[in-house]
């Protein structure tokens, strides 16, 4: 995948150079994202921080903003409020602003999922003109499939437009759920939520990774045609194993990149950067899993 030759129209001719300034900062010139994770403080409340699996530097919140400033990223998506205690002290980090969020106290078989905006684009704007940081986007998680996909959409659609306006990449997390749905992991399903995607105009959407296996994401990728597919990292693998199934993401399923979480920031930092630039060497430089895993071993 290569940048793209049109800029979206909804960026206004005053906000082009950034938008497209952005989208190279994100994927270093490939096309390709590698978005390194850190909302699950809110969506996963401590399960994700602490326990025996996890190292001990993940207790702190500071642990994701080390990595992301010592490691190879494109972006680092986390919440608003973590963004403005932290980045002051990690400035050279390029950060996408998630804009919702919700806990899983409330479990989907209870309730369908609502997650609803924190933030306007405005204050968005706001903290990146006066405090000089380097918000590259925004992210917005919706739920097809819920009862309130209507209210989801809405946001979600508004958001990605004042994003563009602002010279802001728009990033859609879109994930089937509700009482109607039966496999949130179906191929055809993830498909049908990445074509959503591109209707809203996001330039980027992730997506869980279908079961059927990594090329069965080309139905996806189709879908969506020129919004970028990347799927979402899940639990924690061991590394190795986390590369060899991207690598057949991207090769075998077309993805336009990654987002990666707690397979990231689970492991402590200096195995956490070498993995980070391992990723990015797959998303970003197209380099082979061989190489990758050398990153990754340090070798």
């Amino acid at each position: 995948m290569s940048l793209p030759r049109a800029v979206p129209a909804d960026v206004p001719e005053s906000e082009r150079a950034r938008f497209l300034a952005n989208l190279h900062r994100v994927t270093q010139g490939s096309g390709r994202l590698m978005l390194m994770a850190g909302d699950q403080k809110v969506e996963h409340l401590n399960d994700d921080f602490v326990g025996d699996h996890v190292a001990v530097d993940d207790a702190d919140p500071e642990h994701l903003f080390r990595i992301a400033s010592r490691a190879r990223i494109g972006a680092f998506a986390t919440q608003l409020g973590l963004i403005s205690r932290y980045a002051p002290d990690y400035r050279d980090v390029p950060y996408v602003v998630k804009l919702n969020a919700k806990t899983h106290l409330v479990p989907a078989r209870s309730a369908d999922p609502l997650s609803r905006q924190w933030h306007t684009i405005e204050q968005v704007v706001r903290l990146r003109d006066t405090a000089g940081l380097q918000m590259v986007g925004i992210g917005y998680t919706l739920y097809p499939g819920s009862a309130f996909e209507a209210e989801m959409l809405a946001e979600a659609a508004k958001a990605v437009f004042e994003a563009h306006q602002q010279g802001l990449l728009a990033i859609l997390w879109a994930y089937p759920r509700g009482q109607h749905i039966t496999d949130e992991h179906d191929a055809h399903l993830i498909a049908g939520v990445a074509g959503l995607a591109a209707c809203l105009g996001a330039d980027f959407v992730k997506v869980n990774a279908p079961s059927a296996g990594p090329q069965s994401l080309r139905e996806a990728v189709r879908a969506a045609g020129r919004t970028g597919v990347v799927c979402a990292g899940g639990g924690e693998r061991g590394a190795e194993a986390f590369l060899r199934g991207l690598h057949a993401q991207l090769t075998e399923g077309g993805a336009a990149g990654s987002a990666t979480g707690r397979n990231i920031h689970q492991r402590p930092l200096a195995e956490a950067v070498r993995l980070c630039n391992a990723i990015t060497a797959l998303d970003c430089d197209g380099a082979s899993l061989h190489d990758a895993l050398r990153i990754l071993h340090g070798s």
